[in-house]
């Protein structure tokens, strides 16, 4: 019963939390006005201009919090409010897509796994769940000394399952060393004073929180899978 309760809570509790925490943290930092005055827009292209980037384009996106950096096009793509407005949250946002684009441009060894992990993450996600399913209808009331049809479904289906975990797990440290490098930029070109630097840290570190969560509850996801295997 206690590992129920401890797997429910990793899979309901602590996403929603961070979730809200993100959400919160970002709504009191994008009322903040930096006081550099420079829009996020402005921002993303200082930092690239000075890491000398000049083949990626910072974009104006759609909706609430789809900031996000595209290495296939090269182009860094954000919210409405972090693109037009001079916050705090705004400034801290678009240093840290930025980031990834330096990542991206020098190499970054763990950028690099994640790229290469994708297709085999996609190819996961999108059917290891069928052949899970597949494999655990197959083997229920079956009783036999060696492995069925549905024993091989049923871990072929936990081994893809394993390649999108696996694409979390590395996805953890491609984002605080974005992270990283944004919060040095952003001190280094004096873009942000003491205070808010302090301020945009929060904002980095809530979001940071999202991608912690969702590894979480992934993990907790895979063990949950191989016990079902291993009791079948």
């Amino acid at each position: 019963m206690l590992m129920y309760i401890l797997y429910f809570v990793i899979l309901m509790i602590v996403p929603m939390m961070a979730q809200a925490n993100v959400t919160s943290t970002f709504n009191k930092y994008s009322k903040v006005r930096s006081t550099s005055g420079l829009t996020g827009k402005e921002v993303a292209e200082m930092i690239l201009r000075e890491n000398g980037i000049y083949d990626v384009e910072v974009l104006r996106g759609q909706g609430r919090l789809t900031d996000h950096y595209d290495p296939g096009k090269k182009v860094v793509v954000l919210s409405p409010d972090n693109y037009d407005k001079p916050s705090v949250s705004g400034t801290a946002v678009a240093a840290h897509e930025v980031g990834h684009a330096i990542q991206h441009a020098t190499g970054y060894h763990f950028l690099n796994f994640r790229s290469a992990l994708f297709p085999l993450a996609n190819i996961g996600s999108k059917f290891s769940f069928i052949l899970i399913m597949a494999g655990i209808v197959l083997t229920v009331g079956i009783q036999t000394s060696g492995p069925t049809l549905g024993t091989y479904l049923l871990w072929g289906g936990i081994a893809l399952f394993a390649f999108s975990v696996l694409f979390q797990v590395v996805t953890l440290p491609v984002e605080f060393d974005a992270s990283n490098r944004a919060m040095r930029q952003i001190q280094q070109l004096n873009i942000v004073d003491e205070k808010e630097y302090r301020h945009a840290k929060k904002v980095l570190n809530a979001a940071a929180m999202t991608y912690v969560a969702a590894t979480a509850v992934a993990v907790a996801e895979l063990f949950r899978l191989i016990l079902i295997a291993r009791n079948n």
